[in-house]
């Protein structure tokens, strides 16, 4: 059996590759897209263990892709990390998402955040 599946949903190309670098610390096999419609197409199409989500994107927002995930029954099982700046957001959204983490994002927080989630251990207990 292959590595966990990261799914790093995020329009910055810097944040995007340290999101990936820190999910691949943790144990995941990565994939970046850029935007929002992006993701969707690829949530079409497979289904990863775990999804880091910007909500500001092109195209598609992140919220609007983490209503398609909480909606799809293939992805019930997928986690989900959202990475916002704004904290009236992540407040809103605590509710939908496995994680809300405001940016900045230290490498070494998602990093671990990430594994814990991997080794089941949940969200509340993650933190």
């Amino acid at each position: 059996m292959g590595k966990p599946l990261a799914l790093i949903v995020e329009d910055n190309e810097g944040l995007a590759t340290t999101f990936a670098e820190a999910a691949q610390e943790a144990g995941y096999s990565t994939e970046i897209v850029r935007s929002g419609d992006g993701a969707l197409n690829r949530l079409a199409v497979l289904v990863p263990d775990l999804v880091i989500l910007d909500l500001h994107l092109p195209r598609v927002q992140g919220t609007e892709v983490l209503a398609h995930i909480r909606k799809d029954p293939r992805l019930s099982s997928t986690q989900v990390i959202v990475s916002t700046a704004h904290s009236g957001e992540a407040a809103m959204l605590e509710e939908k998402a496995d994680l809300v983490l405001l940016k900045p994002i230290a490498f070494d927080q998602l990093r671990d955040l990430a594994a814990r989630l991997q080794r089941g251990i949940p969200p509340a207990e993650a933190l």
